[in-house]
């Protein structure tokens, strides 16, 4: 069993944006992005926000690449659903993704 605070290399189960960051393979930048437009399992303690390290690896496992694509003109499934921007405005990869509460 991992401990809260771990010892050096001890799996912690608690982590900080860093450490979620790193256990996925993306920036902080990018996990911060994903932090606001997806429903990420986490909770924010004073400032800061905390992760499950379980959590975060089942979040990814459930996840459905097929959400994020649609056939194109021929049937084939292999064009990435973008949603369309306002106009006049530059349209955002993450645009038409929602968080529910």
């Amino acid at each position: 069993m991992s401990e809260l605070n771990g010892s050096a290399g001890a799996q912690r189960d608690i982590l900080t944006i860093d450490e979620a960051a790193e256990l996925l393979g993306v920036s902080v930048k990018t996990f911060n992005k994903v932090l606001h437009t997806q429903n990420i399992p986490a909770r924010k303690i004073g400032r800061e926000w905390k992760f499950s390290r379980a959590a975060l690896i089942e979040w990814v496992g459930a996840g459905r690449s097929q959400d994020f694509y649609s056939p194109d003109e021929d049937g084939d499934e292999d064009r990435t659903v973008r949603p369309e921007a306002p106009r006049g405005e530059k349209a955002r990869r993450t645009a038409g993704w929602k968080i529910e509460y």
